[in-house]
């Protein structure tokens, strides 16, 4: 039944299950209001408060009256989600699989521990997964269909020297201190035993799914070491080849028979068994078991060993940094750029980092030196989850300052093309208040809002 029609029957007001607090508490009616109705979507007095608790919790600032700004900032989130389901924007169930993980792994590093976590939210880790999947999925749809509404705006270079040249002086950006980053990486070597053992530890799950004794899917669950795929049994949705690493697109997309497992294949992120599921067009869906070999203390130690000589022998001027990074670094991703880091975001790519954006220990490990100067070698763990041993130079560092259209022109393109979306973004939102059914309540009939129309 579409909400239009039942709102003279509810009266604004939504009677929710009777609940009980515990055993010995009475039990009692929670009463929730509707304050809003945007097409066929309500808003409740509950989705405020929560709203509202979550801003407290994370330091948001409303701008002008919250109790004004939140209900029209859920509406604005609804019209974006009705026309994400229109045009058939879709998000994986891969992507939120990883995103909830990451998000869960910042909430344990903040609080110390999953145990810590499950006892603050009074909740186990399958439910608290549970309630951050809509709300990531739907923050994911919204940022998918902005992309899509603004993907086609550009600015050019006279555009970004004429909105400057009309901007005050005190409205000019300051640009925080950015630095430049070159790597020499260290993968510290596996011992043959540790690689042989997660082998056979793979064939032992293949011989037991092949005697019905378990199935792939509960195997993934327990062991796999995927965390964005081991809660589903190790699927990872329809996927294209380009996305997958090469040895496991291979093998994924040559698999025929559901009911056979494949060979043992070794990628960037260590060593897998993947079970067909179906294939659709030029996408295939498998599962996967993930086991990483485990690095020895011993390794690291003489991968560290290894880049002190390495820096001794710059340092002395035997060669440089750039020949050090082309010809032995492991990092394929800046080896082949004399070791330089590329910072990657929506806006293009760029050399430059602030502090906050490059991986906390390279940031750590630059953060006091001088221009020039090449850090001692320290371990991490890579975007791909593997640990490895690095030394860093920091080739510049431009310290913070306001931006000039000499120095700082991708600065100040990306604040123009950034104010050309946000007006699309805006002028858009205004168009789709005029084609929606909007209801609000007459409490909210004097708001001062950022987006004209809701009252009608």
């Amino acid at each position: 039944m579409k909400i239009r029609s039942i709102i003279a029957v509810v009266s604004w007001l939504v009677v929710l299950p009777m609940q009980a607090k515990t055993a010995n508490d009475s039990i009692q009616s929670i009463v929730d209001e509707v304050i809003w109705v945007v097409g066929d979507e309500a808003i409740l007095k509950s989705d405020v408060e929560a709203m509202r608790l979550q801003g407290q919790q994370e330091g948001i600032r409303w701008n002008g009256d919250p109790d004004c700004a939140i209900p029209e900032q859920i509406a604005v989130q609804k019209l974006y989600l009705h026309q994400a389901a229109i045009d058939s924007i879709e998000v994986t169930e891969a992507e939120i699989s990883q995103g909830i993980e990451q998000q869960i792994e910042y909430m344990v590093s903040v609080i110390g521990s999953r145990e810590k976590l499950e006892e603050y939210h009074k909740k186990t880790m399958t439910q608290i997964r549970a309630e951050l999947r809509d709300s990531y999925r739907d923050r994911q749809m919204i940022q998918e269909m902005q992309r899509q509404l603004v993907k086609d705006i550009t600015v050019t270079p006279a555009d970004v020297r004429r909105y400057f040249a009309n901007l005050p002086q005190d409205s000019i950006p300051f640009v925080p201190t950015e630095v430049e980053v070159q790597i020499i990486a260290q993968t510290p070597r596996i011992d043959l035993e540790e690689i042989n053992r997660v082998k056979e530890e793979l064939r032992d799950y293949t011989d037991r799914v092949n005697r019905g004794e378990t199935s792939f899917q509960t195997l993934a669950r327990m062991y796999s070491e995927d965390p964005g795929t081991a809660r589903r049994g190790g699927e990872l949705g329809y996927t294209g080849r380009g996305t997958l690493d090469q040895a496991f697109a291979n093998v994924a997309f040559n698999l025929t028979d559901p009911k056979k497992i494949s060979k043992i294949v070794e990628s960037e992120f260590g060593f897998h068994i993947i079970q067909l599921i179906d294939k659709r067009g030029d996408k295939v869906n498998v599962r996967h078991i993930l086991r990483k070999p485990v690095v020895s203390q011993e390794a690291i130690d003489k991968s560290l060993a290894r880049l002190d000589s390495i820096r001794a022998d710059i340092v002395e001027g035997k060669f440089s940094f750039e020949v050090g990074a082309t010809m032995i670094s492991d990092d394929k991703d800046t080896r082949n750029n004399n070791g330089l880091m590329a910072n990657v975001t929506q806006n293009g790519r760029t050399s430059r980092f602030q502090l906050q954006d490059l991986p906390s220990e390279v940031a750590r490990a630059v953060d006091n030196l001088k221009v020039g100067e090449i850090s001692a070698p320290f371990q991490m763990i890579n975007d791909r989850g593997k640990t490895v041993c690095v030394i860093a130079k920091l080739k510049s560092r431009t310290e913070g300052h306001k931006a000039t259209i000499t120095e700082d022109f991708q600065v100040m393109k990306d604040v123009v093309l950034e104010k050309r979306r946000q007006e699309k973004l805006h002028e858009w939102v205004v168009g789709k208040i005029k084609s929606t059914y909007i209801r609000v309540n007459d409490r909210y009939k004097d708001c001062q809002f950022e987006y004209q129309g809701w009252i009608k």
